[in-house]
């Protein structure tokens, strides 16, 4: 019994996996971004760690506002990466 429900359990998760899957340029995107915002939300406490979120967010967020417009463009046709990349805010950068 408990093998069939582990081989069930792996074959639920390979589904949701193979269901949710984009193409490698938006999950490249995706978890970029996710990174930025990510560091977004954090607290600057102090120097060290102000300095630390700002080179994060130079590294994951710089040209994410761009590169999202831009895929919105390319895959405006694809219903599920038009609905998973306008949970993003199109202008982060100032």
């Amino acid at each position: 019994m408990k093998r069939l429900l582990a081989i069930c359990g792996l074959f639920l998760t390979c589904s949701a996996t193979a269901q949710t899957r984009f193409p490698a340029e938006v999950e490249r995107f995706i978890d970029r971004r996710d990174k930025c915002d990510h560091f977004r939300g954090e607290e600057p406490y102090d120097e060290e760690r102000r300095e630390f979120l700002h080179r994060r967010m130079v590294e994951f967020c710089n040209g994410t506002d761009k590169q999202l417009a831009e895929l919105k463009q390319k895959y405006q046709g694809n219903k599920a990466v038009t609905e998973r990349l306008n949970r993003y805010e199109p202008f982060i950068e100032r």
